[in-house]
């Protein structure tokens, strides 16, 4: 694997980062997961609005364009050999040494890292939802960021261990519903579609807000807001969602099996998805 770091292009093995970044001290960093289909950047906008707003918030001087991460991601793409890839790209609060700032960050390090993704299985494989023993910590600041913070998320992919058609479920302190370990939460009932609102503490996904969009052309009722896990063992269908896997239909809710693993409002979602895709957003 190749490895952008800084405005160059390395080998994995000898891409570093300093002891004294904050990203490494104190987690001061945010990323963004960019699906990359035929080296085209999908709802890149979207994404690096997100970025933005999440670097002001921390006071991370934003130092790049979208024109130049979009053309670092495609250089990091082809560098690794990958016309279609999983892209994760992180900005920290570069090497400020030990002990928290004042005012800001003005030197931020830039790190974009390129990997191959599996075609997208029709239909695609369902996971399986498990309520997790720890509840969804609340967020860091006013919104949750897409933060370099992850122990949270860290402890439940160790609690859900190696099964790869689990996702883990997240329920906030007061036991709402809130979302997966890498994913936003959606589920069908009575002809609506429903998902947990971003007051619960839920980070606002990009793909979750395409999904959300969609259902608005195809008419599908949507309703946000907070919600118990007895309302989503009641679903007639469920999916999750996030950049890489799209949309992923759901078979059963903490061994509680659905009516369907992938109904017609998990599959019309899907196909207008895919055909986003290929209209390029």
């Amino acid at each position: 694997m190749y490895v952008y770091v800084n405005g160059q292009i390395v080998p994995a093995e000898q891409a570093a980062v300093s002891v004294l970044d904050h990203g490494f001290l104190y987690g001061i960093g945010l990323f963004e997961t960019v699906r990359v289909y035929q080296e085209r950047l999908f709802l890149w906008d979207q994404h690096f609005a997100r970025l933005s707003a999440g670097l002001l918030a921390l006071h991370i001087r934003n130092a790049w364009s979208s024109a130049e991460l979009e053309a670092a991601i495609l250089q990091t793409a082809k560098a690794n050999g990958l016309a279609d890839a999983y892209v994760r790209i992180s900005i920290t609060g570069g090497n400020e040494g030990v002990g928290l700032v004042t005012e800001g960050y003005a030197r931020p390090s830039l790190f974009i890292f390129a990997k191959s993704v599996p075609p997208i299985a029709l239909p695609p494989r369902p996971k399986r939802l498990q309520v997790l023993s720890i509840p969804r910590q609340t967020a860091e600041g006013p919104v949750r960021f897409k933060s370099h913070n992850y122990l949270n998320n860290a402890l439940a992919r160790l609690e859900v261990g190696n099964q790869t058609d689990v996702e883990g479920l997240f329920l906030t302190h007061d036991g709402y519903l809130a979302e997966g370990i890498v994913s936003n939460l959606f589920w069908i009932r009575d002809g609506s579609m429903f998902t947990p609102a971003v007051e619960t503490g839920i980070l606002d996904g990009v793909t979750r807000r395409h999904v959300l969009n969609l259902a608005q052309k195809l008419d599908i009722p949507v309703q946000e807001g907070f919600y118990r896990l007895e309302e989503l063992e009641g679903a007639s269908e469920a999916f999750v969602t996030n950049s890489v896997q799209e949309i992923v239909p759901v078979s059963e809710v903490n061994g509680k099996v659905l009516p369907a693993a992938y109904g017609s409002y998990t599959q019309a979602l899907h196909l207008a998805y895919r055909e986003s895709v290929a209209c390029g957003g």
